[in-house]
């Protein structure tokens, strides 16, 4: 991806459902929980790379022992860190007491990470401070341990002033206006009612000691998110561990952010990404499955699992980005629909090089379009596969031009490569510039200068500026008649409000190209007009019923947007011509049918809060105020 963007974590959790001496004698080592937590977090490690954490619950210990532990990094590589940590204690503690070791009960209560449940947060800071203390898992620590709890999630929310004011108005001070705050005290408060519900019920016949192992049986964590989730206004798949030892993930109705559990006799898994439980545990991806959107996997204490309804589910709208982009490409799925992206971009491809493949030479920006390329060298085949069956009818026996039909190939070359990480430590605007084009690097001597036409996909163009300053530049040394970009993903247009660093609408390379064309036709008085309504909707609380913004895109087609998008990419010292080609809506939706959130392309946003942060992005960038919409 030319465009870095960030997107927010990803999480793992475990829970193990036989005694620790059945994972010792079958496996071989205590560990054996710890060590699948790695591997899971390892395995998604392009979900967060700013900071990682890690929490554990001890069910059934004595009072006076710790029964949570917790480890959090902000470290390069945090995850190393982290379990580098529980390593090292593990060894010191073998070590110090050779023969106590030995035995699994004591190891359990004196080595503080060794228990039943894992939760871990793998975090990519898309605007929080980048501290340990941003880290999760977040725990709300309490004397009585069926009132802890543990929370690490990938969500983000919209209405985070409102959860906000609806724990001040409980009595509550939270400590940060933020939503990993609000949610943790949101769940925490419903969570100490139902302890006080069951406390009050079972008062009359029994003392405390024996209310707290009864509040254990009889907690009901799904009563407890119902009531929680029913504000929520986001997109979330949130993980929790009670300090009693139940644990959960609870997913938003719309299933706009990913989550996936398999369970067997021996254990519950959830992590963001199926590749990484099938990694970690060796089983087939039909073994894992989704967590319903509005549900909660819920285990309880006993290790018994099962989904529940929580909210009611709305449309489906999962983050096609999560397909595009974001999710590693080793899903079978994933890998499949990234390669009919790219073969769906053939009939707009073909028409732009007038069909012309002898001159025309193709290649992908590294590493994630890798796939979409592949799809789409298979789509020109087919096309070849057509053309030869007419034109070998037509050769007429003519054995030269048989053979070179025959043996003609589309041209695909190495042509953007990507160097190690140059750090951009000067100051100045033009030298600086000169140091970010080359943090790629070319092929050359394979175009013929003046002839070819270049093709390049990416899997997506978000701001344009790596392809202003570096790739076009690039490209154009090779001397290439015409430079066309193909982006895998249709023009992203409008903010995300649900975990992507996509906040702010004049970053957009494509919201800049429609602005600009308003200008060109001098029909800058309707952003006036739209900034009005934006305005009026947000004093009057309708701001959440419509995007007015779609009001502006409306007034051009896709083709004139990507031609804008084309000039604005291409600078003024560029020899060849260039073209940007995006995906349609439409085609993207054929590609990933079972995803189809598409809101940060259409506008069409799966929440309340989604078209008031839209709204709230425009005034923002027509009153030139930095800061998100959110």
């Amino acid at each position: 991806m030319s465009d870095a963007i960030k997107h927010e974590c990803g999480i793992a959790l475990v829970r193990l459902r036989k005694p620790l001496e059945y994972y010792t004698e079958k496996y071989s080592t205590p560990m054996y929980g710890v060590q699948k937590m790695y591997l899971l977090m390892e395995k998604q490690h392009n979900r967060g790379q700013d900071g990682a954490g890690f929490a554990s619950i001890k069910i059934n210990t004595n009072p006076g022992t710790e029964y949570i532990s917790r480890y959090r990094s902000v470290k390069t590589k945090a995850i190393d860190a982290i379990f580098g940590k529980m390593s090292m204690k593990y060894g010191k503690l073998k070590r110090k007491y050779p023969e106590e070791s030995k035995n699994l009960e004591w190891l359990r209560q004196n080595l503080p990470f060794l228990g039943d449940v894992y939760l871990g947060h793998l975090r990519y800071g898309t605007h929080g401070l980048n501290s340990v203390d941003n880290c999760h898992p977040m725990v709300r620590e309490n004397n009585w341990r069926n009132r802890s709890l543990a929370v690490a999630g990938n969500f983000n929310m919209t209405n985070v002033d409102e959860l906000f004011h609806v724990l001040t108005d409980l009595g509550q001070h939270p400590r940060q206006k933020i939503d990993t705050v609000t949610v943790l005290e949101k769940i925490g408060h419903f969570l100490d009612e139902e302890n006080q519900r069951l406390f009050d019920y079972f008062k009359p016949d029994h003392n405390n000691e024996e209310i707290t192992a009864l509040i254990e049986e009889h907690l009901d964590l799904q009563r407890v998110l119902r009531r929680a989730c029913k504000d929520f206004d986001g997109g979330y798949a949130m993980a929790g561990l009670t300090g009693y030892g139940a644990a959960f993930v609870v997913r938003d109705p719309s299933g706009i952010r990913p989550a996936y559990y398999y369970m067997d006799d021996e254990v519950v898994v959830i992590a963001s990404e199926k590749p990484a439980i099938k990694t970690a545990f060796g089983i087939d991806y039909s073994q894992i499955k989704e967590v319903t959107p509005g549900h909660a996997l819920i285990i309880q204490k006993n290790g018994e699992a099962a989904e529940k309804e929580v909210l009611a589910g709305l449309e489906k709208k999962s983050c096609s980005f999560e397909r595009i982009y974001f999710s590693r490409g080793n899903d079978p799925e994933i890998y499949q629909e990234r390669k009919m992206l790219g073969k769906l971009l053939c009939p707009q491809v073909l028409k732009s090089i007038d069909y012309d493949l002898e001159n025309t030479v193709f290649s992908y920006i590294p590493n994630t379009a890798e796939s979409s390329f592949m799809g789409m060298m298979e789509g020109m085949e087919d096309y070849l596969r057509s053309y030869r069956r007419k034109a070998i009818l037509e050769a007429d026996g003519d054995e030269a031009k048989l053979d070179n039909l025959l043996s003609f190939r589309p041209r695909v070359e190495k042509l953007v490569i990507k160097d190690a990480k140059l750090r951009t430590f000067i100051t100045d605007d033009n030298s600086r510039d000169d140091l970010v084009a080359h943090v790629y690097d070319t092929t050359y001597e394979v175009v013929k200068k003046g002839v070819d036409t270049v093709v390049v996909i990416d899997d997506s163009i978000v701001r344009g500026t790596t392809l202003e300053k570096s790739i076009i530049k690039m490209l154009d040394r090779l001397g290439p008649k015409k430079i066309i970009i193909v982006s895998c993903a249709p023009q992203i247009r409008y903010p995300d409000c649900y975990g992507i660093d996509m906040s702010k609408m004049k970053e957009f390379v494509a919201f800049r190209a429609m602005m600009g064309l308003l200008k060109d036709q001098q029909k800058e008085g309707l952003a006036q007009e739209v900034y009005q309504k934006c305005q009026e909707a947000l004093t009057s609380g309708a701001a959440k019923e419509k995007n007015f913004v779609q009001e502006l895109y409306d007034q051009f087609t896709p083709e004139e947007i990507s031609g804008k998008v084309a000039q604005i990419v291409k600078a003024s010292n560029i020899q060849a011509e260039v073209q940007v080609i995006f995906q349609t809506v439409d085609a993207l939706h054929q590609a990933c049918p079972n995803h189809l959130g598409d809101w940060y392309f259409t506008g069409n946003y799966p929440t309340p809060g989604g078209m008031r942060v839209v709204n709230r992005a425009f005034v923002n960038f027509m009153e030139n105020k930095a800061g998100r919409a959110y």
